[in-house]
């Protein structure tokens, strides 16, 4: 499952709810694709936006739709109260594996993470992959804290993120963390201008965003870095570079729902307010990088 191409969907939304029929036809779109795990309520896909009940209907819809392709679904909240709450609602729904983000508008210090983790892995029968994203959670994961909370009987994946210094810093991190978590803990990349660069690196996984929407394009990368073709899944992320610049300039949940609704996906693709659409020149941005990926709408 922590390996290959793990295709993060957006989720739809109406105006009040989620789009369970839309939801469901991306979910379908992905699995025929032949992702090797499809990732239900990752940051594109809303879930810090969503209420207890949509989230569960969300994942239910997607392991149902998924067919034979595995679903990790997002679990994280604010309180440890709602993560559980999730976390049970995952595992009645057939959710294969779980992620989790150490959410928090209060700074944690380490000992509180660790607990975080630790009280989930204690209500999970399914894997539990460590989602570090400093960018959206303000917690930063050291080497050292990473190779507490791997030590921990469910987790199987890491997932992070690219160093504010680049890719070189990545592929020294994954190194030294292989010395330092079970070798049952599978790596993987997330930032998805280094997937290229992380799985060459020796990375197990790419935890895709642009997946979710592109998967065949995102599986040629992953199937390059996976044969040892590194100058192949180069050239293949050197020709999503267009998408790539507007994940910096707009931010990826943006970018996404404006691809979800260009490529036909979905015919209105609603972002949970406060959060705005991109506006016309945006809209127009992302058709053209588009056509300049050679991707046909």
């Amino acid at each position: 499952m922590f390996t290959g191409l793990s295709a993060f969907a957006p989720t739809p939304l109406a105006e009040a709810a989620v789009d369970e029929p839309a939801y469901g036809r991306l979910i379908a779109r992905l699995a025929r694709a032949g992702v090797d795990s499809i990732g239900a309520l990752g940051s594109t896909g809303s879930y810090a936006y969503l209420d207890r009940a949509e989230r569960a209907r969300a994942v239910a819809v997607a392991v149902r739709h998924a067919g034979e392709v595995p679903v990790i679904a997002g679990v994280g909240a604010l309180r440890m109260r709602d993560i559980l709450h999730h976390v049970e609602d995952a595992q009645e729904a057939g959710a294969s594996a779980v992620i989790l983000a150490p959410m928090t508008y209060e700074a944690l210090s380490d000992d509180e993470v660790f607990a975080l983790y630790e009280e989930v892995c204690a209500n999970l029968s399914v894997p539990l992959a460590i989602y570090d994203n400093p960018v959206a959670t303000r917690v930063t994961f050291s080497d050292e804290l990473h190779s507490r909370v791997a030590q921990l009987r469910p987790v199987a994946a890491i997932k992070l993120p690219l160093p504010a210094v680049g890719v070189e810093a990545l592929a020294a991190r994954v190194t030294r963390l292989r010395a330092l978590v079970p070798a049952t803990v599978a790596i993987g990349v997330s930032g998805d201008d280094a997937a290229a660069a992380g799985l060459s690196a020796g990375c197990d996984l790419w935890f895709s965003v642009l997946g979710g929407t592109l998967p065949i394009e995102c599986l040629a990368l992953v199937r390059a870095a996976q044969r040892g073709a590194a100058d192949d899944a180069a050239a293949t992320s050197a020709r999503l570079q267009p998408i790539w610049q507007l994940f910096a300039r707009y931010g990826t949940y943006r970018v996404v729902a404006a691809l979800t609704e260009q490529l036909g996906l979905v015919p209105r693709m609603h972002l949970p307010r406060p959060v705005r659409s991109l506006d016309a020149d945006g809209m127009r941005s992302v058709a053209e990088a588009l056509t300049a990926a050679n991707i046909r709408l």
